[in-house]
């Protein structure tokens, strides 16, 4: 592969309850290597269908604040036609149409030209599911 593009699948251990993973250690970590000093853009995406990404402030309450949002809007109740899994699983199904499963974000001189309280996290309301993958890739 070029050095123009590079990629790396992460492993994320979300457990059994609903989390928002701040990955942004782990993408910095990312750039350092791949990036090599350069512009380009660096491509955030989880391959389930009942996850998301991101771009968020995180430790302030953002992040339960998202959650409590997600929890409004998507109660785990009987309600959802998809119905396999613990009691109301339809609503993950849902989530990556509110939280996609991707983002792109600018990199300049081979950092993630993020805000002051910008983060990139992972968003999984899935219980059932205690293993993410989320694939860093960068173009530049």
């Amino acid at each position: 592969m070029s050095d123009a593009f590079t990629t790396r699948v992460l492993n994320v251990a979300t457990g059994s309850s609903e989390r928002i993973v701040d990955l942004t250690r782990e993408c910095e970590a990312f750039l350092r290597e791949a990036a090599a000093g350069r512009d380009g853009l660096l491509n955030v995406f989880t391959p389930h269908a009942t996850a998301g990404v991101a771009i968020i402030e995180t430790g302030a309450g953002s992040d339960d604040d998202l959650l409590a949002v997600l929890h409004t809007l998507l109660p785990a109740d009987d309600r959802w036609q998809h119905r396999h899994g613990s009691p109301g699983h339809g609503r993950d199904h849902v989530l990556p149409a509110l939280v996609p499963p991707h983002a792109t974000l600018p990199v300049i001189d081979g950092r993630l030209e993020l805000g002051t309280w910008q983060s990139v996290c992972l968003v999984d309301t899935n219980n059932d599911n205690p293993n993410r993958k989320v694939r860093l890739s960068f173009l530049g």
